[in-house]
């Protein structure tokens, strides 16, 4: 059974744990309050989630925020938000933790769960009636789909690193599974089955949402309500990304701030782990300045600035902060490097080429096997290629620049237009864009998970390559994932695949390395992907001639 309601006085604030918030069908959900001590009426930040407002998270040794016994993973800290005036709300989601009822992740039930929280919480007595979002990941997801609803007291946002369409940020890059979700959502339901919370709530996980997911792997309308609907998302919004979320979370924020028709809308680009940029003096300073103004009415400035701050990557986790006025940046100089397969231009990897600033007037080939370890269809050809460090002989096409002749910087949305055919109905597009020094050592960045990354990837399967006409730009091609035109043997079709943004200054005499591969290639630890088995035979690569094949950039000029 649930807990009753109970009233805990610390010295930073008075917490009332287990309370009940009623939602519309008459289910009650359970939330934890930490509020100022004097019953001011102050604004309230929330989290919706299921990650259990009463289990205990230990933070890294290095984090900027200082560890205390209510640190509970990727939600706000109340230690630091209620003495500076706000009220943190934590909301067991139905199904979830305290929460009796059947969970049903980001769906357009959880969505108007969400929203009736967020009104409870307005009501409150010790509420001032503004309500505001706050947190990572799962927290910062769902924040997307609750401003679908658009409670009338939401009026302010920060999805802090947080896909906004599971169908193409989450479940199926470019229509490949990613093997990261039907993981997270085992993990979380053998929390709920196996650990504590099956003590309060034993059968709280029954809906087969893995069938769900596995077997609508097209965008069919069937995710609704766990995308954003950008027409409709009209509150005003912080959103932050990380280059290094590629896999997951990156996509969703970059996308909000091009497509959202908030006009109160602010994108702030990041780098590092998926928790410390958080709770960093930094982090936070962002996130109060912009509450203050829109949940306090306090005229900080914060709505003067430039709307969009962007971490320009320069290698080795370097970094430096640029304020801008918009995304994608307006003196971007859309820079096409072509495919020259001419002849091997890596002494290691036999089937390479080169990026070249012209299109080269004879057509040219590579041929390359579809699985190179056998027929199992499984994630372990990945690993094994994964571990390796990328390209193996006869696993893909390596493709690099001639020595940077000064300093370059990439900085937004990338794509790839490829020509391309398989001896199979289907072949599988995985692309990684890779930095190499002056010396030949790879320049690699610490992840969103921690582990090495290197500067962006995309992917497509090329049955899935239809496009949106309405949605697709030169940079960012938008796939419409409803239908699959498979592949006659030995078809020469062209694909354009999303290349997910990034940032990064190559320095004088360093390389940019292309990989397509068949295969999750380096960096991929986290993020990786199931491999049906129709990829069998071989896949080719076609380039020059009429097979105009290229790799688009976001080059920024130099400042004179």
């Amino acid at each position: 059974m649930s807990q009753p309601a109970q009233t805990v006085v610390t010295e930073h604030f008075l917490l009332e744990k287990d309370v009940d918030v009623p939602m519309r069908d008459g289910a009650r959900l359970k939330a934890d309050v930490f509020r100022p001590k004097d019953d001011s009426k102050v604004p309230a930040l929330l989290n919706f989630g299921p990650y259990q407002k009463d289990k205990p998270w230990t933070p890294p040794a290095d984090l900027e925020e200082k560890n205390n016994p209510w640190m509970n993973w990727e939600t706000v800290n109340p230690e630091w938000w209620v003495p500076r005036g706000y009220a943190a709300v934590r909301v067991d989601a139905r199904g979830t933790g305290q929460s009796p009822g059947q969970y049903d992740p980001w769906s357009r039930a959880e969505s108007v769960d969400f929203h009736d929280a967020i009104e409870w919480a307005a009501a409150q007595p010790w509420c001032n009636g503004n309500v505001g979002l706050s947190g990572i990941s799962y927290y910062a997801i769902n924040q997307w789909f609750a401003a679908n609803q658009q409670p009338p007291s939401l009026k302010a946002m920060i999805p802090w690193e947080g896909f906004a369409d599971i169908y193409r940020d989450a479940i199926y890059h470019g229509g490949i599974l990613s093997l990261f979700m039907t993981n997270w959502f085992t993990a979380h339901l053998l929390h709920h089955t196996q650990g504590r919370a099956s003590r309060i709530h034993p059968d709280t996980w029954q809906k087969n949402t893995l069938h769900f997911w596995l077997t609508n792997n097209l965008d069919s309308g069937a995710f609704y309500g766990a995308q954003a609907r950008w027409e409709d998302i009209k509150v005003p919004f912080l959103s932050v990304g990380n280059w290094t979320g590629m896999g997951l979370h990156l996509r969703g924020n970059t996308e909000a701030y091009m497509r959202s028709k908030s006009p109160h809308r602010r994108l702030r680009m990041q780098a590092g782990t998926h928790v410390h940029p958080y709770y960093s003096e930094d982090g936070r300073r962002d996130q109060l300045r912009f509450f203050d103004y829109w949940l306090k009415g306090e005229q900080n400035g914060v709505m003067d600035e430039p709307p969009v701050k962007l971490a320009i990557r320069t290698g080795n986790n370097a970094y430096h902060w640029r304020m801008e006025h918009e995304w994608p940046l307006a003196r971007t100089q859309w820079t096409k490097l072509y495919f020259d397969l001419s002849k091997p231009s890596v002494a290691d990897v036999p089937l390479s080429g080169t990026l070249v600033e012209r299109n080269p007037a004879a057509s040219t080939q590579v041929t390359y096997a579809a699985t190179g370890m056998g027929s199992m269809g499984s994630t372990s050809a990945a690993s094994a290629q994964v571990m390796g460090g990328g390209i193996k002989p006869g696993m893909g096409v390596a493709l690099v620049t001639p020595p940077m002749p000064e300093d370059m910087e990439i900085t937004g949305p990338l794509s790839a237009t490829l020509w391309v055919s398989s001896s199979s109905e289907d072949m599988d597009l995985f692309l990684t864009i890779r930095h190499f020094d002056a010396d030949g050592n790879e320049v690699m960045e610490t992840g969103q998970q921690g582990t090495p990354v290197p500067v962006a990837k995309g992917w497509l399967r090329a049955s899935h390559r239809e496009l949106d006409p309405e949605l697709s730009l030169p940079y960012r091609p938008y796939h419409r994932h409803k239908r699959r035109l498979y592949l006659t043997p030995g078809e020469i079709v062209q694909v354009q695949v999303e290349i997910w943004p990034t940032s990064m200054v190559f320095a004088k005499g360093s390389r940019l390395r292309l990989d397509v591969q068949p295969r999750d290639g380096v960096g991929s630890q986290s993020y990786m992907h199931y491999h049906a088995d129709y990829n069998t035979g071989t896949n080719t690569v076609h380039a020059g001639g009429e097979h105009e094949s290229f790799l688009l950039l976001p080059v920024i000029p130099r400042a004179k």
